[in-house]
């Protein structure tokens, strides 16, 4: 069967940089508090007027032209997203349009901060079965607009940013994905959420007074969530290929909390400096957090043909995996 293997990568984030001095002005935190917390220190702030889809364009034709693809030679796009323009039609059709990509087919995943890494997935299983030639996989989330910026607990994580990835067969046999592992449990749904705006509370002026349309979360829970599934998903990709934590070359995280990853890492025994960090310049980009930081790695000339790239994502839901690949 063929493997899937990513031919481009590319990434967007704003202009606007919003620090942690900021935020100290505007609720009642400081620097060391959350850089002791989370690991960051500055997060990317969408301008006025700017939205997902042209955040996710600009992350789409950077791995267009890394891929060496026209848009008019994509079979599809997904849109890893929960931030979309809006609630329909997706913002991977908007995208379509806006990139000219009239072949393809397009499609979001409301995944969370999952959701690049399910495109991925899903993805990968178009390329193996011959269904598709070349596959745009994004991730993209404007998050200022969804955190209440009076609530510390939430408005020092997350910020702006896209992120893509263009999936082709595989030019070499020894390349390529090597198999990716999706979980989900609805039943840890509200410790991560967005609560009003759907058909359980839909628009109303009580809904939007109680701020029900903005991000709301348990972080102690998510902690303990995630140090626990996140290995076990990973050791799951490594038991599936016969391959262990030593044979890992490179570990591209969804990077939520710079705690959870070390945590995680030392769980799994994998170095930290084995491991792309940018959290501390982003903060918590959700979807776009993992193929922003794939294709950093990917420019820095880290990447070696051949290494082992191991992939872990978490997100609401709760929806989590993992993926290997050989680079």
């Amino acid at each position: 069967m063929i493997q899937s293997q990513i031919l481009g990568t590319g990434s967007y984030a704003p202009k606007q940089i919003l620090t942690n001095r900021d935020l100290e002005q505007m609720v009642a935190t400081t620097d060391a508090w959350i850089w002791e917390r989370t690991g960051i220190k500055e997060r990317r702030i969408a301008a006025e007027g700017e939205a997902t889809s042209d955040m996710a364009v600009v992350a789409a034709r950077h791995a267009l032209a890394m891929a060496a693809t026209s848009a008019l030679d994509l079979d599809i796009i997904i849109a890893g997203t929960i931030s979309a323009d809006m609630p329909l039609p997706s913002c991977a059709a908007i995208i379509q349009a806006k990139l000219g990509a009239m072949r393809a087919f397009a499609f979001d995943i409301s995944a969370a901060c999952a959701g690049s890494l399910y495109g991925l997935a899903i993805a990968d299983q178009f390329i193996r079965t011959g269904r598709a030639q070349r596959v745009l996989v994004i991730g993209a989330e404007l998050l200022s607009r969804l955190v209440n910026w009076s609530d510390r607990s939430t408005c020092v994580l997350f910020g702006d940013a896209a992120g893509a990835m263009v999936v082709g067969p595989a030019r070499a046999p020894a390349r390529g994905l090597l198999s990716a592992h999706l979980h989900s449990d609805g039943r840890a749904a509200g410790i991560l959420s967005i609560p009003g705006g759907g058909s359980r509370f839909p628009p109303s002026e009580e809904m939007l007074a109680r701020n029900m349309h903005k991000i709301a979360m348990n972080g102690r829970a998510i902690y303990k969530f995630a140090v626990r599934v996140l290995p076990e998903s990973v050791l799951e990709a490594l038991n599936a290929n016969g391959l262990c934590a030593a044979d890992i070359d490179h570990i591209v995280p969804h990077q939520a909390n710079a705690r959870i990853v070390e945590k995680v890492l030392e769980r799994l025994g994998i170095p930290l400096e084995k491991c792309w960090m940018n959290l501390a310049r982003y903060g918590n980009t959700s979807s776009a957090s993992l193929p922003v930081s794939l294709d950093e790695i990917n420019r820095s000339g880290r990447l070696k043909p051949g290494d082992l790239i191991a992939m872990m994502a978490i997100g609401a839901g709760m929806t989590w995996g993992s993926a290997l690949m050989r680079w």
